[in-house]
């Protein structure tokens, strides 16, 4: 029974060709858009979350209140403030940071970037903990100075001429050897960063004892709640004041997610008023489908039909236009979604994005949905109809 209602609605569907692809349009652009901008802000945050696990998810931050990463000019923090958590036990090593935006000049063009200077001797453990290595030249070696290591995007990017290791480079009017080239990171602020020794960066920028940023890289993972404590409490004894921010990556993930939870809700309601409109199409030709046929169902009720059979036909038909539409929006919203991965890699983002399967199943099932509850109420009223009333239309 149900294969008969189900291949009459499909006849009735063909048989009104273009007012029934101009209805399931509404249902593909809001499909697409939702599938779309899921299927993105999914791989957005995979792709964030791929970033930290190579920043490591062992380190703890601490910088002072108002830095919101390399580049923004924060004060506060000071070697002294290096040395206290130093002293803590837990840690296998502490590293003091300088990031600032300067001027960089490579045969006499003109960029500027972000430069981030930590003590030379520890560039080989923070790199090999990071995961991250270097495609041509070396580390940094201890008691060098005016040597750099370079990003992937100043190396080829940057500069109309590719710079290369043993290059000259100058930043801030102070002329560095490039010494490494790292690999391709994935992200705009890391491939277009260069890195060099603490020594340089405090003579260059005029920092004798101010650091923006200290990196502890604890033993053990599970300590690292204690130990966040155990800094807030020393700095806050040593100091007496509360001008510093001790953070954990999976602190900064979760805040990450959060704010991209709120993106996706609104972007995903904006998309989703398409969708409404999309299902007042489906309802408006679905109450021209029972005026069309009103004889035709005057006729099954006459020789049997029930209202119940007349109700289904309609779902099924809404249903099917709404699942036709979810169909085409899915393919066209994935097709956007894998578009933008190259185009992201030419914007300096590498973003991988991921087609998860329960995303398109939600967007096929909300589809059919959205088409079965925008056929209920011309269902109903077909289903109402009488059936001498019915065969006396014309």
């Amino acid at each position: 029974m149900f294969t008969d209602y189900f291949l009459l609605s499909l006849k009735s569907i063909r048989h009104r060709k273009l007012r029934s692809w101009l209805t399931v349009i509404g249902i593909v652009i809001g499909v697409a858009a939702i599938i779309s901008l899921m299927t993105l802000s999914r791989s957005l945050e995979n792709t964030i979350e791929d970033q930290f696990e190579t920043f490591g998810a062992n380190r703890i931050l601490i910088s002072a209140k108002g830095f919101h990463g390399p580049g923004s000019l924060s004060q506060g923090l000071t070697t002294e403030d290096a040395e206290t958590i130093k002293k803590i036990s837990g840690f296998e090593y502490v590293i003091s940071g300088i990031f600032r935006s300067a001027e960089v000049r490579y045969k006499n063009e003109i960029g500027f970037t972000i430069i981030g200077g930590i003590p030379s001797e520890m560039y080989e453990e923070f790199y090999g903990d990071t995961g991250i290595e270097i495609e041509g030249g070396r580390n940094i070696r201890e008691d060098e100075k005016y040597v750099a290591i370079i990003g992937s995007r100043v190396a080829t990017d940057m500069f109309e001429k590719d710079v290369h290791v043993g290059d000259k480079i100058e930043i801030a009017q102070q002329e560095f050897r490039v010494v490494g080239i790292l690999e391709e990171i994935g992200n705009a602020q890391d491939d277009n960063q260069i890195s060099i020794s603490l020594d340089a960066a405090r003579e260059i920028f005029d920092e004798e004892e101010s650091i923006d940023l200290i990196i502890a890289q604890v033993k053990s993972t599970s300590d690292i709640p204690q130990l966040q404590e155990k800094i807030e409490k020393e700095l806050e004894r040593k100091r007496g004041d509360t001008n510093f921010q001790v953070l954990t990556a999976s602190q900064i993930l979760e805040q990450i997610n959060q704010i991209l939870g709120i993106m996706q809700i609104v972007l995903v309601g904006i998309a989703a008023i398409s969708l409404i409109v999309g299902a007042i199409g489906i309802m408006n030709s679905m109450y021209t489908s029972v005026l069309e046929r009103t004889k035709e169902i005057g006729i099954m009720k006459a020789i049997g039909a029930q209202n119940k059979d007349i109700l289904t036909i309609f779902l099924i038909e809404s249903g099917l236009i709404g699942l036709v539409g979810g169909i085409i929006g899915t393919i066209l919203g994935t097709s956007l979604a894998l578009a933008v991965g190259p185009f992201s890699k030419s914007a300096g983002f590498t973003l991988n994005i991921t087609i998860e399967p329960l995303v398109i199943i939600l967007g096929l099932l909300f589809a059919f949905c959205v088409g079965i509850i925008a056929g209920v109420l011309p269902a109903w009223q077909a289903s109402r109809l009488k059936p001498i009333d019915a065969l006396r239309y014309e």
